[in-house]
């Protein structure tokens, strides 16, 4: 019960440090916490005092994922009402720090719980993924992204040299495009209409839509900032954090088919402290082997390309490209070569 405490203390704390912020005259704290405290203490402490695997789930860590939602409402509801008190400065460092949580931690639940059976935590992943305007990402990620990683044709993994930049433009768009391909074919199964509203991507996009004009009613011109700013600067920390999970790393082809997905084909990060606020996110080698897993049981994967630092601080080296290239490159293993 502790541990669940602590838990969720950690994440309540950090979910609202926006606002914590913000009242203080530091509309900049989560960005600060983010950026550089994390980085510091990721060094510091590496992956000591990290506990032993799991073998079976917690039952109450099930829960933990979920408190997000309510949490991110209040988040968001209070932002855009604090929104209009803003001027230019506070108001864009304010909705950067609010998307650092809604991108860093939200759309890493929403990663969590939507890949869970149940309806009630894929229904919540759902609402979390359209408060930051990428309801697509939910369709995308289990039925592309990891069918197709390591592959050409998954947008989300950055072949050797790309830069980030190219990797934005390429990721956000093909993945949008992939998860309608996606929804069409399985309508058409049926029957059904891509511009049904059964299509997630469309009835998702218009339920981001609806919000966005609800900002706009609530605050006025900055609640519409505000909520546009956050939402796509934390699909941008979650392209980002693509970009870093599997850069260079290439599935070789046997034939019409590609290997399965092994460890190798994501990068490893074991740094304690982010991998307690991500929630193992960073043990991704392990969670694309065995997607399955809950985050409580996923294990450190010491046999694949292993990073030098947490995302936090790999986050910010992607966005310097020269840096990226001098840490990454050099610790890439030998790929495959490319198939005819």
């Amino acid at each position: 019960m502790s541990a669940l405490l602590a838990t969720l203390l950690l994440l309540l704390g950090f979910s609202l440090s926006p606002l914590l912020g913000v009242a203080h005259g530091m509309p900049w704290l989560t960005l600060a916490i983010t950026f550089l405290l994390m980085p510091l203490f990721d060094a510091a402490v590496g992956n000591r005092g990290r506990a032993p695997p799991l073998e079976k789930p917690l039952a109450w860590a099930r829960w933990v994922p979920r408190v997000q939602v309510p949490v991110q409402a209040l988040l968001l509801i209070a932002a855009v009402a604090v929104a209009p008190r803003l001027d230019g400065t506070e108001l864009l460092l304010f909705s950067l720090a609010v998307g650092t949580v809604t991108g860093g931690l939200g759309i890493t639940v929403a990663h969590e719980l939507g890949h869970r059976a149940s309806r009630l935590d894929r229904l919540l992943a759902k609402v979390l993924l359209v408060t930051v305007l990428y309801g697509h990402f939910f369709v995308e990620h289990v039925r592309g992204h990891h069918v197709r990683v390591g592959t050409p044709d998954d947008p989300a993994t950055a072949p050797q040299g790309m830069n980030v930049y190219r990797f934005w433009l390429r990721s956000v768009g093909g993945s949008f495009v992939h998860a309608w391909r996606l929804e069409a074919l399985r309508l058409a199964r049926t029957g059904g209409s891509a511009w049904s509203l059964r299509n997630w991507v469309l009835s998702g996009s218009l339920i981001s839509a609806a919000l966005v004009a609800s900002a706009w009613t609530v605050g006025g011109g900055k609640g519409l900032m505000l909520f546009v700013v956050q939402g796509v600067f934390a699909f941008t920390l979650l392209e980002v954090v693509n970009y870093v999970e599997h850069y260079g790393l290439r599935r070789r082809r046997d034939g019409a088919r590609y290997e399965p997905v092994a460890p190798r084909h994501s990068w490893n990060a074991d740094f304690t402290l982010s991998n307690w606020l991500l929630l193992n996110l960073q043990l991704h080698s392990d969670h694309h082997a065995h997607m399955e897993r809950p985050f409580e049981t996923l294990r450190s994967m010491p046999q694949a390309p292993q990073l030098p630092a947490g995302y936090p601080t790999m986050v910010v080296a992607a966005l310097l490209p020269p840096l990226w290239f001098a840490l990454v490159d050099p610790r890439l293993p030998v790929q495959p070569a490319p198939a005819a």
